[in-house]
């Protein structure tokens, strides 16, 4: 058995054609020439303490704590340390470019969809059995049982059984709209009424209703939402076009190689 496999360019862009990467690559290239574009008109730069911090975030990202951890993880990924740099680089502009161009307009957009950040902390048992669901249902108002008793009975992923079929705490836009409409109505703590679903039948106790509130927190979010949907915005009015030739490697062919490294 060989210890040594030589791959080729043209049989990296081979690979990367049959097996359908090639236009999420390319729209990778997009993104970061539509970033670096626009930071450039913008007039944003980096400054070298700057980039040290966003080199030093990438490394907690990932994990790499000592030297040795870092060159293992460019060996990996076959990188060396200017490409790194280039990581961190764009980074970097990613996110300044994100507070230059939504940060003062977090205010307006938070009041105007503030029903989208509601959150609500829930527990779920999934059911068949749609009349077995309406008996509990009746069981639990009733205190003839308690829904955590509902969720041992029922419940047969043992993870979820052992939280008691707790499903976190979720964004309004991160429920299904029927059970959204049903979850934020509710005066919790209080179990829904059996909703049925694509012939699901879901038990839902509603624990809390969380009132959103615009921190640090929810205005990153916010910038990293208006960011991305304006990248795929200026995305979707390009027209990407790889170009591959016959004997030679185009520039786009040749940045397609050195991203997909």
């Amino acid at each position: 058995m060989f210890k040594t496999l030589n791959v080729s360019q043209r049989e990296i862009i081979e690979q990367l054609k049959i097996s359908c990467q090639v236009p999420s690559l390319l729209e990778a290239i997009a993104t970061r020439k539509i970033i670096l574009n626009t930071a450039k008109e913008a007039g944003i730069k980096v400054e070298n303490e700057e980039l040290q911090q966003a080199a030093d975030a990438l490394r907690a990202s990932n994990r790499l704590i000592k030297a040795e951890d870092t060159w293992n993880w460019l060996q990996k990924h076959h990188l060396d340390l200017e490409d790194f740099e280039q990581i961190a680089e764009i980074n970097l502009l990613s996110v300044k470019l994100a507070a230059h161009l939504f940060a003062e307009k977090v205010e307006q957009y938070f009041y105007e969809n503030q029903l989208n950040y509601l959150a609500a902390v829930t527990y779920e048992v999934v059911l068949e059995d749609e009349d077995l669901a309406w008996e509990l249902f009746y069981a639990v108002t009733e205190g003839e049982i308690t829904f955590q008793d509902v969720t041992r009975q029922h419940i047969q992923n043992p993870e979820l059984r052992r939280t008691g079929g707790y499903r976190g705490i979720k964004n309004r836009h991160e429920f299904k709209p029927d059970i959204a409409a049903a979850v934020f109505v509710a005066n919790s703590p209080e179990l829904l009424k059996p909703i049925v679903i694509a012939q699901k039948v879901h038990l839902i106790w509603v624990e809390e209703i969380i009132q959103p509130k615009l921190d640090q927190q929810l205005r990153i979010q916010i910038i990293s939402e208006l960011f991305a949907d304006w990248l795929k915005q200026q995305i979707s009015q390009l027209e990407i076009i790889p170009h591959f030739e016959s004997d030679s490697y185009s520039q786009p062919v040749q940045e397609l190689l050195r991203i997909a490294s």
